[in-house]
């Protein structure tokens, strides 16, 4: 009997048929752990963005969101203190201005962050944190214009830094309550770097190093329930003896 000549193309047990089947089992083994690790990618970054946004009447409330309100009271919590110090010892009457817009400006907006906090549950910190303390020593310490230019240039300074973080959250925030108090603030402080610019105090060079090198963390203070959070206020009944004004302030120094 002659041999039977074999069967071409017959089933995946063909030669070509072989070969196909051995090209998908190695792409099959080359791309297992790339959609393995892009599951996993994306199921732990839902369980990240769980953690840290939550849901509430107003819209979902961040990290950024619960940072924001916690930096808006430190503000209020240093500035209207530092505004009442520009009252009592500023030497022109621009120094004593901007003491006054700050005191005015962070009476209201403490009282709005507090009342936001209190919507959305977020704790707050009932004094500044340490370097808002050391601004705080170094203004109480300096006299005549060397306070008008302390005042000056480290209140600017923390306010720019304050605005460029409000604009980020009013562009990005979901929450309706925090889109309200960007705004609030952002006209708050806006006004102030105006008033402060008014004084012919800033150094303006200095200001763009200081805001161009990223500043040193500093920790929060502990923080309380809202219903804790002890209101800011001017010191009630306090009168101050004004120094006598200047027409300008003396030309800054190169």
């Amino acid at each position: 009997m002659r041999p039977r000549p074999p069967i071409k193309g017959r089933g995946i047990f063909s030669g070509t048929g072989l070969v196909i089947a051995a090209l998908a089992a190695t792409a099959a083994a080359l791309l297992y752990p790339l959609w393995s690790y892009a599951d996993r990618q994306d199921a732990a970054g839902a369980d990240v963005l769980s953690t840290q946004t939550v849901t509430t009447p107003y819209g979902p409330l961040s990290t950024e969101d619960r940072d924001f309100i916690t930096k808006v009271r430190l503000a209020s919590l240093w500035e209207l203190p530092a505004g009442e110090l520009a009252e009592r010892k500023g030497t022109t009457a621009a120094v004593r201005t901007a003491g006054q817009h700050l005191v005015d400006g962070h009476t209201s907006l403490d009282a709005h962050v507090r009342t936001v906090a209190t919507q959305l549950g977020v704790p707050l910190p009932n004094e500044p944190n340490t370097q808002q303390n050391q601004w705080l020593d170094t203004l109480g310490a300096a006299q005549g214009e060397d306070f008008d230019r302390q005042f000056a240039g480290v209140v600017r300074l923390a306010h720019g830094r304050v605005y460029t973080l409000t604009a980020q959250v009013r562009a990005d925030t979901q929450n309706s309550l925090v889109r309200d108090l960007a705004d609030d603030a952002n006209a708050t402080v806006l006004d102030h770097i105006k008033v402060l610019e008014a004084t012919g105090y800033v150094d303006f060079a200095a200001l763009a190093k200081e805001l161009a090198a990223s500043p040193t963390p500093v920790p929060t203070p502990p923080a309380v329930a809202p219903s804790a959070a002890v209101p800011v206020t001017p010191a009630p009944s306090e009168s101050y003896s004004m120094p006598p004004a200047t027409t300008s302030p003396p030309p800054s120094s190169p």
